[in-house]
């Protein structure tokens, strides 16, 4: 008789509540028949401690799940029940066994894991939600910091049972619980053998996927298998082109961020590795946090004032004011220049310098007393750095001093990636520039080798780390973001004004997180030809 306590992954819903059944429908018209022999009754009492209450219906696998309560611990539990047991039930009374050992917020409770030959059954956590599954049917596809959320406690709940060597194998809408309090739970693991980690990773592809468009994408080769079983036809297909390739989800519906599009598509596209589920699970947690909090707005970066014509240069109004006062001087030099003709002309000569030429008014000021503003100009540039955090090679640091060589024919490159994201590998590159002190910045312009490219200006206020693995911690603590971040400036020009002038900066950084395509669509990449700094 195998005992385990722990938690589980095995749920689902109906009508609103969460009817933990696994494949998240009633049974199929080729669902293995239900035996009479060993059925169980309401009332009845398990193992002397688990009373039926509620049969709530009966997945695609044949299993009977029931709604009971813990006589001793006065809770609510699922009973998943299949008879006879012995050798029928030895998969899911394995599959109980093994899930009860890892605790995970994210992973519905085992309680018990029981086999009485004429019949088996499982002791689960109860809880009162909804399967993904039905979430969207009923509410249509969810916005993106939903989507995200979801795929972050899908993702950390894979970790964790990665983390044992274990697989889930059977993760789908189904399986994907959301409860009444938005705890969200994965469900019904499967011990057979039949997938991978990589097919798990894959399959969070698809959860992403199918709340983002309310489509599933099970037709991919990476999601068959046992993720692929019973309780799927009703799931729509994913829309599709001729070549029957998926569309994605901004193809499908407007406002879905590009980095998120791009995510969910990586993890379905076969060609790309996925990355590990812990991995997975610290990137969707990066950006599952209020939009407030984001140090890197993920939507797209810096709304630089692009340099159009349209709009005046950043020095034009102090151009413009130089201007002016030259002319003024002009004429007050010509001025002083007529009155001490008019003087030399009419005045006496025996006493030149008795009379002056002109007294200064009384409400002039004197020049001690004159406060002109500072001089815009070209700030100097002490030291200049690319900032990598998320990269393990670090090949792509050098040649950061072309940035500012004030060279427009050369710069830095980043590397070439698959994806404008940096091929999902990392959150982003960037120029790190340090002024040498504080000075009031008026505007900075940065010079780029191609259009279509993301970035975000941020200051802060931490010098370049020694070790490289600084650069995370130097990211991080940069979260005054200047100005509002924008997507895919269609300009190689990006100037932003608007600086605090009540503020001093010595550190910047130029933060890139989308590339554009290169000429011939051959990958993504991106140079950094030059960066100016205006200010006092």
């Amino acid at each position: 008789m195998p005992s385990s306590t722990g938690p589980s992954i095995d749920t689902i819903t109906e009508g609103g509540r969460v009817t933990q059944v696994g494949e998240g429908q009633e049974a199929e018209e080729n669902a293995p028949p239900v035996m009479t022999f060993g059925a169980p009754t309401a009332g009845e009492i398990l193992a002397e401690r688990y009373e039926l209450v509620e049969h709530i219906n009966n997945d695609s696998a044949g299993r009977l799940v029931w709604r009971g309560v813990d006589v001793v611990l006065r809770r609510p539990v699922a009973v998943v029940l299949r008879y006879p047991g012995g050798d029928s039930a030895t998969e899911m009374l394995q599959a109980a066994v093994a899930a009860s050992r890892v605790i995970h917020p994210n992973l519905v409770g085992v309680y018990d894991a029981i086999d009485e030959a004429d019949r088996a059954y499982v002791v689960r956590e109860w809880v009162d939600g909804r399967s993904l599954r039905e979430l969207v049917a009923e509410e249509g596809s969810l916005d993106p910091a939903r989507a995200t959320a979801i795929g972050n406690a899908v993702a950390s709940a894979l970790a964790a049972v990665h983390a044992t060597g274990m697989v889930h194998g059977n993760i789908h809408p189904g399986t994907v619980m959301i409860s009444d309090d938005g705890r969200v739970v994965l469900a019904d693991a499967r011990t057979d053998g039949a997938d991978s980690q990589e097919t798990d990773i894959r399959a969070v592809g698809g959860v992403l996927y199918f709340a983002l468009t309310g489509h599933w994408p099970h037709g991919e080769a990476p999601l068959h298998g046992a993720t692929a079983g019973h309780g799927r036809a009703a799931l729509p297909d994913a829309v599709r082109d001729a070549a029957g390739s998926i569309a994605a989800p901004r193809q499908v519906r407007a406002g879905v961020p590009a980095y998120l599009d791009d995510l969910t598509m990586d993890l379905l596209d076969p060609e790309i590795a996925p990355p590990s589920s812990d991995v997975l699970a610290a990137e969707l947690s990066r950006l599952d946090i209020p939009v407030e909090d984001h140090f890197l707005e993920q939507a797209g970066p810096l709304r630089f004032t692009a340099d159009t014509g349209e709009e005046p240069s950043p020095l034009a109004s102090v151009g413009g004011r130089k201007v002016a006062l030259g002319i003024a001087g002009l004429l007050a030099v010509a001025l002083v220049g007529l009155l001490i003709g008019i003087s030399a002309l009419g005045g006496d000569d025996k006493n030149p310098k008795t009379e002056p030429v002109a007294r200064p008014s009384s409400s002039a000021p004197s020049s001690s007393d004159a406060s002109p503003a500072p001089e815009v100009r070209q700030l100097p540039v002490e030291d200049v750095r690319i900032i990598d955090p998320d990269s393990k090679s670090r090949d792509e640091l050098d040649d950061a001093e072309k940035v500012i060589d004030g060279n427009l024919d050369e710069g830095w490159d980043t590397d070439t990636y698959t994806r404008a994201n940096f091929g999902n590998l990392k959150r982003g590159m960037g120029v790190w520039i340090d002024l040498g002190s504080p000075h009031t910045v008026k505007s900075v312009q940065a010079v780029l080798s191609a259009t279509g490219a993301s970035a975000q200006l941020l200051a802060g206020t931490a010098e370049f780390p020694s070790t490289s693995a600084g650069d995370k911690q130097l990211v991080e603590s940069y979260k005054t973001a200047i100005g509002q971040p924008f997507e895919q400036h269609d300009g190689t020009k990006m100037t932003f004004n608007g600086f605090d002038p009540e503020k001093k900066y010595r550190y910047l950084l130029f933060w890139i997180t989308e590339l554009p395509e290169k000429d011939g669509g051959s990958g993504y990449k991106v140079g950094v030809q030059e960066i100016t700094v205006q200010g006092s």
